[in-house]
C-alpha cells in the first residue's frame, strides 16, 4: 500500500474484534511515530501502551474521571461512548508531551509557543502511527475524549508530562465509508 492509498483508506474504527496485536506489529507502529518530523528535532513524545491485561482497569479509571466531570456539570460529549470503544481495543497508546505543562497550570508566552510546536510534532507522530497501523491491517481511533478523565488517567499512567491524546488499536470489526470532506478549493487560497 502506498502512502496516498493509506491516507485515503484510513478510517476511524469504532468496533474492534477480540484479537491481539503482535508485539512486533505494535513496535512497527511506534517506530513510525518516532520517525515523525518535530520542531528543532526535539522529538517531544512519550508513549504509554495499555494492553489487554490492564484494559479493564484503564476503562474503569476513565469512567471515574467521566463521572467526576459529570458531577461538576461539565459537558462530557461522547466520552462515555469512547470508553466503551477503548474497552474493545487490543491496545491503547497514550501520547504525552514530557516537556509540556498540564492544561490548568500557568505558562509563559515562551512555554505557550513551545507547547504549540510540540503538539504539532506530536500530532505528526500520531498520524504516522495511524497510517502505519492502516498499512499493517490494524484499525485505529485517535481519541481526544481522554481529556474528560485527564487527571485520573495521567495519575494512573504515572506520567508527569502533558497528556495530548490516545490512539486505540485493534483488528477492525467494521468498514466505515469515507466521511465527507471539503474540497481543496474550499480550504485553500492561492496567492
Amino acid at each position: 500500500m502506498d502512502v496516498l492509498e493509506a491516507v485515503a483508506g484510513r478510517r476511524s474504527i469504532r468496533r474492534f474484534k477480540d484479537e491481539p496485536i503482535p508485539d512486533e506489529t505494535l513496535r512497527s507502529i511506534l517506530r513510525a511515530g518516532t520517525q515523525a518530523p518535530s520542531g528543532k528535532n526535539r522529538q517531544p513524545w512519550r508513549f504509554v501502551i495499555v494492553g489487554p491485561d490492564r484494559r479493564a482497569e484503564m476503562v474503569h479509571v476513565m469512567r471515574q474521571g467521566i463521572a467526576r466531570a459529570k458531577s461538576h456539570g461539565e459537558d462530557i460529549g461522547s466520552s462515555e461512548w469512547t470508553a466503551d470503544l477503548m474497552e474493545q481495543a487490543a491496545a491503547t497508546i497514550f501520547v504525552f508531551n514530557p516537556h509540556g505543562l498540564h492544561p490548568w497550570l500557568a505558562r509563559s508566552i515562551e512555554q505557550q509557543f513551545l507547547d504549540v510546536v510540540n503538539v504539532q510534532s506530536i500530532g505528526a507522530a500520531i498520524q504516522n502511527m495511524a497510517l502505519a497501523a492502516q498499512g499493517l491491517g490494524i484499525g485505529s481511533l485517535w481519541i481526544c475524549d481522554v481529556f474528560e478523565a485527564y487527571e485520573e488517567l495521567s495519575t494512573w499512567l504515572g506520567e508527569q508530562g502533558q497528556m495530548i491524546a490516545a490512539l486505540s488499536l485493534g483488528h477492525a470489526d467494521e468498514s466505515p465509508s469515507a466521511r465527507p470532506r471539503k474540497s481543496v478549493d474550499q480550504v485553500t487560497r492561492w496567492m
